[in-house]
């Protein structure tokens, strides 16, 4: 997709997209949340995107993406008391450490 396509497609400008591409733009969440939607992916997942390991970067730039997570593993986001989030962050650093090593 071009970054004018994903410009149509969000109703965001290909002004803006540039600027956030090279990091001098500050979107808010509903201008996220547009791109998200143009391009088919979770929130979620778009804003935890520079996590990923470098070559499921290179095979999302490619086009050949299939899925980021190994089998058993899922994305989740969740709205949670302090003390609960705390637990789950704790829970997301151990997956990250087993995903790193398979």
């Amino acid at each position: 997709m071009t970054k004018n396509e994903l410009a149509e497609r969000s109703k965001v400008s290909p002004s803006f997209l540039s600027d956030l591409t090279t990091g001098s733009g500050n979107p808010s969440l509903k201008t996220m949340e547009a791109i998200a939607s143009a391009l088919g992916t979770p929130l979620p997942m778009l804003l935890e995107a520079t996590d990923m390991p470098e070559d499921v970067l290179e095979q999302l730039k490619d086009g050949k993406f299939s899925k980021a997570l190994p089998p058993n593993f899922e994305w989740v986001a969740a709205a949670l008391p302090s003390h609960q989030a705390f637990i789950v962050r704790r829970w997301a650093k151990e997956a990250k450490t087993k995903i790193a090593d398979e």
